[in-house]
């Protein structure tokens, strides 16, 4: 009988911690946190673990040579039965993104979702696998600004402001016609592009977790996280400013590491601080949109993600 410990190792179930905030994120730059954002986040994590799971079951046959601790090859979970979970999950995370967000959510729920099992089956050893990632958690932080615009409590629509939370428009009138459909993506793209950069670098750094890196690979990933901490500033705030230089810090200090010593260990060990470490640039994003409280609440995350990892591993 498979236990609930082994599925949880399966699917990385602690690293799900990284997963809200791309939505949270993609919602503030929108200006579309409301009440149906909760549920798009839940959603988010499904496919999360979704593809976790489809990870293990398409590298199932390497893993017994690489990994042979892991659930599928250590024969605690059968490849069926991880199939099956990949599928589930794929399912209930695309059925509450529809219910959550309609068919906006759903455009884009859709391809994320095809995208997630597009990298496990087909692009993840080869040279596209880092981009395909990315493509990964940026339509997850666009999946946050796909629903129409927030409104206030009298239903009013909400417009969106660059220097904080939406605002009511006081006839709830002319804000189809200011923010078409489509808008909301637009002004989530730059927070898109940010989580999609970092994790470029995190995906390229987790390809050679087993074999080691030469250094070159951790100068050119140093150099991107440095660009994302830079993109996360935004206009000058001392929240977004403290947070994105607390994600530089942890997870530069990482690849610093492996910089000096590209071996597995060091290698692994900046992986797992990239993962960790999203939600302190999550949280910048956030708060650069306005909503520090938010920002600060979503970054929180990091440290308890960390402690979380030591008794699950993230990769």
């Amino acid at each position: 009988m498979t236990r609930l410990a082994d599925l949880a190792e399966l699917v990385r179930a602690p690293a799900a911690l990284s997963v809200p905030g791309d939505v949270l994120s993609g919602a503030a730059a929108a200006g579309t946190l409301g009440r149906r954002t909760p549920a798009l986040a839940g959603a988010s994590v499904l496919l999360y673990w979704a593809g976790m799971a489809a990870n293990d079951w398409a590298d199932r046959r390497l893993d017994a040579v690489e990994r042979p601790e892991r659930p599928i090859p250590s024969g605690r979970i059968r490849p069926a039965t991880a199939f099956g979970v990949a599928a589930g999950l794929t399912a209930a995370g695309l059925a509450l993104a529809g219910a959550a967000g309609g068919r906006r959510a759903t455009a884009v729920a859709v391809p994320l979702a095809a995208t997630i099992w597009g990298y496990d089956l087909l692009a993840k050893n080869t040279a596209a696998g880092p981009a395909v990632m990315a493509a990964c958690r940026g339509l997850d932080v666009l999946l946050g600004a796909s629903v129409g615009p927030a409104r206030d409590r009298g239903g009013r629509q909400a417009r969106p402001s660059a220097r904080g939370p939406a605002r009511a428009l006081p006839d709830g009138s002319g804000l189809a016609r200011a923010l078409p459909a489509g808008r909301g993506l637009v002004r989530a793209l730059p927070a898109a592009l940010t989580v999609a950069a970092h994790t470029w670098t995190v995906t390229a750094l987790s390809r050679r977790e087993v074999s080691g890196a030469d250094r070159g690979l951790p100068r050119a990933t140093l150099a991107g996280t440095a660009l994302v901490a830079a993109t996360a500033l935004g206009r000058p705030d001392p929240v977004p400013v403290a947070l994105a230089a607390g994600y530089a810090g942890r997870y530069g200090a990482a690849q610093a590491r492996v910089l000096a010593d590209p071996s597995p260990a060091r290698v692994h060990a900046a992986v797992g601080a990239g993962i960790t470490g999203l939600p302190a640039l999550q949280g910048a994003l956030t708060a650069r949109a306005g909503a520090r409280l938010l920002g600060l609440a979503v970054a929180a995350a990091a440290p308890l993600g960390r402690r979380l990892a030591r008794l699950i591993s993230p990769t």
